[in-house]
């Protein structure tokens, strides 16, 4: 079981700051910027290549929700990044697709 399996069940406490029947947000415990949080699903999709057809629907809601998430933390206006690491080499430590949500600074281009 992952640790955001866990958060999910309400076993392991996180700071929740959206959520729905398939999915939350919450605040990520070692934030890379003023505002970070994680959108994870609450079913295991095991990373971007574990993705199937069907889960483009939640996928979906999950980057639309993104704006609503943005806006309910004060970015919205100044604007965010959406990142998705997958695999090692990307920085991807849990093995739970998840996106996170950064923002309140200014962001360097190329990442990483």
């Amino acid at each position: 079981m992952t640790i955001f399996e866990k958060i999910a069940r309400r076993e392991i406490p996180a700071a929740i700051v959206h959520e729905e029947d398939d999915f939350f947000a919450f605040k990520d415990v070692n934030p890379q910027a003023p505002v970070h949080v994680l959108i994870v699903p609450k079913r295991v999709i095991p990373g971007l290549s574990g993705s199937v057809p069907g889960d483009a629907e939640l996928l979906g809601r999950m980057l639309v929700a993104s704006k609503e998430i943005a806006k309910k933390l004060g970015v919205a206006e100044s604007g965010y990044r959406l990142v998705i690491n997958h695999g090692a080499d990307a920085g991807e430590s849990v093995p739970h697709l998840h996106i996170h949500l950064l923002g309140g600074r200014a962001m360097a281009w190329p990442p990483g």
